[in-house]
């Protein structure tokens, strides 16, 4: 169940908030926060930063070279999604932007988030296109995973034609990513979410330690009416590292590996009883007639 105090009502006085999450990243979140700069944003904004109890010295090193943001400590480390809702509660903004640390932003991508949000009344959560630091598209927007989605990522069985090719309608290789659509889900690596959007539902369903909790959020988005929009027009670069890939029997070793199946399954049981969101482009999908 989600905690639905995680956001209380508020006037909002800016026109975004950032919420920048660490956990053992301090050289990142002096990166990311260079960043926000770099972006020279023309809407009124606030930064976040949030430390999930990282002992590193993250709040210290901000509260010295960047005063102007507003510091949260969490005492204990308590995952993604709680510890983003401790910086969304403090949040004074019409949106809150997720913004993990190795994400890059650059001079006007901020505003074109706001912006969009500003264009699309029923939008209630968007993501830019993400890029590797060679130029290339990260696959950030996906479509609902099938059950057997986790396990064809982590094993050789993602190798073989049939399963390849549910991969890659799940990764959304099949459509031209210069161009903004709704979609079912995006990567929590940056995230712009209407403030309302959170009231409504509550934040994060912090029960999802770590990963799936960005594919929660979109699909209770969709379950409450909002649609979830991919922007092509922002493209930050993401200095991303899967902690958890892998498809052979290294992968099995690695904790955070681990972490990602417990969440699967959690995510699988939440939802193994409803129908996919009516509305979102799944959904729509799914009645469709074959051909």
């Amino acid at each position: 169940m989600v905690r639905p105090a995680a956001v209380t009502a508020v006037i909002p006085t800016m026109d975004v908030s950032i919420v920048v999450l660490n956990y053992r990243s301090r050289a990142l979140v002096r990166q990311c926060l260079r960043g926000v700069l770099v972006a020279q944003p023309r809407c009124r904004y606030e930064v976040i930063v949030v430390d999930n109890d990282s002992g590193d010295g993250c709040l210290a090193m901000v509260a010295e070279q960047f005063p102007w943001v507003v510091r949260v400590q969490s005492p204990t480390n308590r995952g993604f999604g709680a510890g983003n809702d401790l910086g969304i509660a403090r949040a004074r903004g019409r949106y809150v932007m997720i913004l993990n640390p190795d994400i890059a932003l650059f001079p006007g991508q901020i505003d074109d988030l706001v912006s969009f949000m500003d264009a699309h009344p029923r939008a209630g959560v968007a993501g830019p296109r993400l890029l590797y630091p060679d130029g290339t598209a990260q696959e950030s927007c996906r479509r609902f995973p099938s059950f057997l989605m986790p396990v064809y990522r982590r094993t050789v069985l993602g190798h073989l034609p049939g399963p390849r090719r549910q991969l890659e309608r799940f990764l959304m290789n099949d459509f031209d990513h210069a161009e903004h659509r709704m979609v079912d889900w995006l990567m929590g690596a940056c995230l712009i979410v209407r403030r309302d959007v959170l009231e409504q539902l509550g934040g994060f369903d912090e029960k999802f330690f770590l990963y799936f909790e960005d594919l929660d959020l979109c699909r209770r988005c969709w379950d409450a009416g909002w649609q979830v929009w991919y922007v092509a027009s922002a493209s930050p670069v993401h200095y991303h590292q899967r902690l958890s890939a892998g498809d052979g029997v290294s992968a099995l070793f690695k904790p955070a590996a681990w972490q990602h199946l417990r969440s699967a399954v959690r995510y699988y049981r939440k939802y193994a009883s409803m129908p996919l969101p009516a509305a979102s482009p799944s959904g729509l999908d799914s009645r469709r007639p074959s051909a």
